[in-house]
């Protein structure tokens, strides 16, 4: 369950429910398998799988939840080139062609009837919401993801009022700077081997590179020209590694080996929710800390804008 990918969201004007009034309504929310019509559906299950009623974990004020998304893969170019086989024999048929209204009518006819043979796919989302700092992760691979899971929070709560968390220096411009000077970078931070850099304006092009010496002419060279960092692969207080994007996700997570084995070396009875419950304490305390050092790094939390319900 160690997350992967997260975005993180500032929470305003959070209400903290009681956890059994949370599991209540999340269980309201509670998946269920797609209908042969649908297209897609998500909502709530446990976050320690089948069989459980438990949809809302805490501990020590950290909360975990989980939502289920599943969607069924119909490509665009399947129906396309059914509805132009369709539309053809029709053409043929009546002698004319068919009308923009005819076409459109035949489309949706098409996608109706192949729908239900589509391949369904499955995926899971985790969501750490940190009710003492008033902070929500979501373990997502993009953020538009992470926005649907937010909406289906929005949804079960009847109103959710966040921002993407938002710091007074942004990263590319911080990354730039700690690439660039050394003396700039933060104690905590250790430098990875990845990173990625872009031209400031008019050139679009793109300079990736892995397994490379960061502090390396070759680096410097892209930095010289005035380009900028947009991801920076590190490592923060010899805790949690990471690549860090000019949106401030973290991708790439990785956790450091003292800390997996503690969570390994955990006498957990075989019991699952015990089992889940450790791993989520270690991997949210090693994450907070992470996630303080870099926002004390970029300059403090910006103040935004507070949303609409």
């Amino acid at each position: 369950m160690w997350f992967k990918t997260l975005h993180l969201y500032r929470v305003h004007d959070a209400v903290a429910l009681a956890l059994p009034v949370l599991n209540e309504a999340l269980q309201e929310q509670a998946f269920r398998p797609l209908g042969s019509v649908e297209a897609k559906r998500m909502g709530w299950i446990a976050p320690t799988g089948r069989g459980s009623e438990v949809f809302a974990h805490e501990v020590s004020g950290q909360r975990l939840l989980s939502a289920q998304r599943q969607e069924r893969l119909l490509p665009a170019s399947v129906v396309k080139e059914e509805v132009e086989s369709r539309a053809a024999e029709r053409e043929e048929a009546e002698g004319r062609p068919l009308r923009k209204q005819e076409k459109q009518a035949l489309k949706e006819q098409v996608y109706e009837e192949l729908l239900p043979r589509a391949f369904v796919r499955s995926w899971r989302f985790d969501l750490w919401w940190d009710s003492s700092r008033n902070l929500i992760a979501v373990n997502a691979t993009s953020r538009k993801r992470a926005e649907d899971v937010l909406d289906l929070l929005r949804q079960t709560l009847g109103s959710l009022k966040v921002t993407p968390l938002a710091t007074r220096t942004t990263p590319t411009r911080a990354m730039t700077e700690w690439l660039n000077d050394p003396v700039k970078r933060p104690a905590w931070l250790a430098l990875g081997n990845q990173v990625e850099i872009k031209a400031v304006s008019g050139d679009e092009s793109v300079v990736r590179g892995m397994q490379l010496d960061l502090d390396g002419e070759e680096v410097h060279v892209c930095l010289d020209a005035g380009r900028q960092v947009t991801r920076l692969a590190m490592t923060i207080d010899e805790q949690v590694s990471l690549t860090l994007g000019d949106d401030l996700a973290l991708k790439g997570l990785r956790f450091a080996d003292a800390l997996l084995d503690e969570a390994s070396q955990t006498d957990d009875g075989d019991d699952p929710v015990l089992r889940l419950e450790t791993d989520f304490a270690l991997m949210t305390g090693a994450l907070s800390g992470a996630i303080s050092c870099l926002v004390e790094g970029l300059g403090g939390e910006a103040t935004p804008a507070t949303p609409a319900p």
